[in-house]
């Protein structure tokens, strides 16, 4: 089948220049010290402030496979314009500006731009200086798009124009951004086990995301540093050993309305049955969405050893069990009803607030996040045919009538 013809009107490769920006700006600040700092859409695409003040100005090129830069391509001289207005703008040669080029395509054999490349070497014979061989190339563009820029070039002193462009560097060859991911998980993940860099990764772009679109808006104007990705991914990197596990379900909302007066679902029964308020019974809800979902994930991403959930509903249950008999203790088979949904709220209100004190009941050792312990109880409390934890003394003498209403 014959490629569609593109779109005139399409957004698609400036979409993609959008992404392969942040990616390209986290691959490169997960390679600079710490204490560096980036900054999108400044100066230049990419702007790297170092700590002392140094700044890099950096351009990226994503280009089609095999594409070529040589002595006029539009890539590197639109480039050249932006920097040279900051150059001039910030004292050229007394400047502390250094300009980089990122493009996926490659310098052509020849080209003077081959002499902007990272460690290339001057051959002893050839004294032909940067500034004539720009020039030179200038001399023979006829590109309208080139001659205002070859104005600006030359309103520089011949000792100025040398300084510039011996201030740029090209990085030809650059990731492609399906590359990118990749790069970070093999050499930035190695502490990680091989089977979970994939999700940290995941983790980590969303952070990066989110904390790209926090500086694009202002909240967060004086950039990312480059520590402060190394901790989350550090803290991301914790989260994935043995004793613990990667909570991501903290603040996260069911799609549906919450309805705690209608709800049928049995664990939300239960909590009507003892009397537990709508706000209370509404948090309830979201513990079982959250844990729910959370164990859902866990599994997706065989982070769960065979038969673990299964062992930790069973101390859940058992120490639930040895509560139930404190809570019911003093209960009789006349006790009215009052003293039922009260001996029932109280052993709620154990398993709500106090078990999270009870370091057996993590799910391990690590894993504090409240509504993981919490939810799991209203998940017991859901089960059918019949719930594995009860809150009302008689609930399960009464069982059969609220699965008839519930009906």
């Amino acid at each position: 089948m014959a490629n569609a013809r593109a779109d005139r009107f399409s957004a698609g490769e400036q979409g993609l220049g959008y992404i392969y920006q942040a990616r390209l700006a986290l691959l490169h600040l997960l390679q600079l010290p710490e204490d560096t700092a980036v900054c999108l859409e400044k100066d230049d695409d990419l702007d790297f402030v170092d700590s002392d003040g140094g700044k890099s100005l950096a351009s990226l090129k994503h280009k089609a496979i095999g594409d070529r830069l040589n002595n006029l391509s539009t890539d590197f001289w639109k480039s050249v314009n932006i920097w040279l207005e900051r150059y001039k703008r910030d004292g050229r040669a007394a400047s502390n500006l250094r300009f980089f080029l990122f493009t996926t395509g490659t310098v052509s054999t020849g080209s003077f731009l081959a002499r902007l490349l990272p460690d290339r070497t001057v051959a002893s014979d050839d004294g032909t200086t940067l500034t004539e061989l720009a020039d030179a190339a200038l001399a023979e563009s006829t590109s309208r798009l080139i001659a205002p820029i070859a104005i600006a070039f030359n309103e520089l002193g011949e000792s100025e124009k040398q300084d510039f462009l011996e201030r740029i560097l090209i990085f030809d060859g650059s990731p492609r951004i399906s590359d990118i991911p990749a790069l970070i998980r093999d050499k930035y993940m190695r502490p990680i086990r091989r089977d979970h860099r994939e999700f940290v990764f995941e983790r980590l772009e969303g952070w990066w995301t989110d904390a790209v679109i926090k500086h694009l808006t202002g909240d967060k104007p004086e950039g990312i540093f480059g520590y402060e990705v190394s901790d989350r991914l550090s803290s991301f990197a914790e989260e994935y050993k043995a004793d613990n596990l990667p909570i991501t379900f903290r603040g996260k909302l069911p799609a549906d309305e919450i309805d705690t007066d209608t709800d049928p679902r049995l664990f939300v029964v239960q909590l009507r049955e003892i009397g537990i308020s709508s706000n209370r019974i509404r948090s309830a809800i979201l513990d079982y969405y959250r844990a729910f979902e959370q164990r859902s994930a866990w599994a997706r991403e065989n982070l769960l050893v065979l038969g673990e959930v299964e062992e930790y509903e069973d101390r859940l249950t058992d120490e639930w069990g040895r509560y139930k008999d404190v809570a019911f203790e003093k209960l009789k088979d006349d006790s009215a009803e009052d003293a039922l949904r009260e001996a029932g709220a109280a052993l709620y209100n154990w398993a709500e607030f106090e078990t999270g004190k009870i370091e057996s009941l993590r799910i391990r050792a690590r894993v504090t996040e409240p509504y993981v312990l919490r939810g799991s109880y209203h998940i017991l409390a859901d089960s059918t045919p019949e719930p594995k934890v009860y809150w009302h003394p008689r609930f399960l003498d009464r069982l059969g009538n609220v699965l008839g209403v519930a009906s």
